[in-house]
């Protein structure tokens, strides 16, 4: 039979029935019908697609749009912080005064600056809110002593939370005042200044006449106590400015950073060391890379799911259809057509999920965005490739059962 059924099928070629039998019109008509044949099978095996390229768009959508924002907060924070620091100096004359940041101040694209000076001898300093000593309570609490200028809050990106911070008249009075952080504040017990409170350190009064809290920059503030200073210069021995903060506009933090030691200590630039925020543009690169990397390979996970269930329906339809492939073989349908109806069966079913797929995860991506007052970043690239990998996936996906149904005998088959 099976010789008969051979000759049968040359003699059908011979006649001119074998490879007409099914052009691409055909193909495609036999696709489709094989598709709508089973359309609560055929919607589900494209669920699957259509969640893996929905998974797939979302990911990488809201990773792009979460990284620009991320970025966005980069440049509004770190992206304009400047910092110089001024190293000892071996001479009697500081490299840096405490005039020099009017110098900075004048400079194209600074916001605010401001100086401090510090020591490893002021580092650990006894502190007390009252100058009475009772027997078995602690005498005072343990902080650090600075100084600054009257630009420290701003420049520190922080705000006063009770009183004033001290000004020039402070400074060229040689005032004993001082600014608490609000942790310092709250260790001492203070938490107005209304009455005028007073702390104590190396056996000196000054008057506390702010606190300071919310500082972004500099956060060990909030555990110190800062003075003005020519008065820290006198009472503590903090006359040397060891740092200068400066905040900058968008995009001015490298021009600043050049140009900052020139104008706080010309001659000797070379000696001031400038910390100065990396490009945003190559650290907006880094982000959305290291985040779309990680989101892409759950999506990429997610249409594996989808393409195994392509493969998997796909091989239970050529189990279904062995009778209609022994016929189709029998009258002269060659392995190549038998196996092309086949991957054109999955590949629609991936070329209608991708789609679906790509409309879903858009629309969540801009749901999404519009919850949390983002800028949706949308890539068009993304939009159009997401169908054609849905076609790729229905395609891979159908390899295997189409070459299982075009090695089918039409004997075995009509047989089965």
């Amino acid at each position: 039979m099976r010789i008969r059924a051979g000759r049968a099928g040359r003699a059908a070629r011979a006649r001119g029935i074998g490879r007409p039998w099914m052009d691409s019109r055909d193909l495609w008509t036999e696709a489709l019908a094989g598709v709508l044949a089973r359309p609560m099978r055929s919607a589900l095996t494209t669920l699957g697609t259509v969640l893996g390229i929905t998974t797939l768009v979302i990911t990488i959508g809201v990773s792009a749009t979460a990284g620009n924002q991320i970025v966005g907060r980069f440049d509004a924070l770190t992206a304009t912080s400047v910092t110089v620091v001024v190293p000892a100096s071996a001479d009697a004359v500081p490299i840096v005064d405490w005039s020099g940041v009017d110098a900075v101040r004048r400079l194209a694209g600074v916001d605010s600056v401001a100086a401090i000076a510090d020591s490893t001898d002021t580092a650990s300093v006894q502190v007390r809110a009252n100058d009475v000593v009772a027997p078995g309570d602690v005498s005072g609490q343990t902080m650090a002593v600075v100084a600054g200028s009257p630009a420290l809050p701003a420049a520190v990106r922080g705000r006063m939370t009770a009183g004033r911070f001290f000004d020039d008249g402070n400074i060229a009075r040689h005032d004993r005042v001082a600014v608490l952080g609000d942790q310092a504040a709250r260790l001492l017990g203070i938490t107005s200044v209304q009455d005028s409170p007073a702390v104590f350190l190396k056996g000196q009064a000054y008057t506390v006449i702010g606190i300071l809290g919310e500082a972004e920059r500099e956060q060990q503030l909030s555990t110190a106590v800062i003075l003005p200073p020519t008065t820290a210069e006198e009472q503590v021995g903090l006359g040397v400015v060891t740092r200068v903060l400066i905040n900058t506009a968008l995009g001015a933090a490298q021009q600043v950073a050049h140009q900052a030691p020139i104008a706080l200590a010309p001659g000797s630039e070379d000696a001031l060391a400038v910390t100065a925020p990396p490009d945003p543009a190559k650290a907006r690169k880094g982000v959305q890379g290291d985040v779309n990397g990680l989101f892409l390979v759950l999506g990429l996970v997610s249409l594996v799911v989808g393409a195994i269930g392509i493969a998997n329906v796909t091989l239970v339809t050529v189990m279904e259809r062995i009778g209609e492939i022994g016929l189709r073989r029998a009258l002269g349908a060659s392995r190549r057509q038998i196996a092309g109806q086949f991957l054109v069966e999955s590949t629609t079913i991936g070329l209608l999920g991708g789609v679906i797929g790509a409309a879903l995860g858009m629309v969540v991506v801009v749901a999404v965005s519009a919850v949390r007052d983002w800028t949706p970043v949308l890539d068009v690239r993304l939009a159009l490739g997401a169908p054609v990998a849905g076609a790729v996936v229905g395609l891979l996906a159908g390899l295997y059962p189409s070459l299982r149904a075009s090695r089918m005998e039409p004997v075995d088959a009509l047989r089965a």
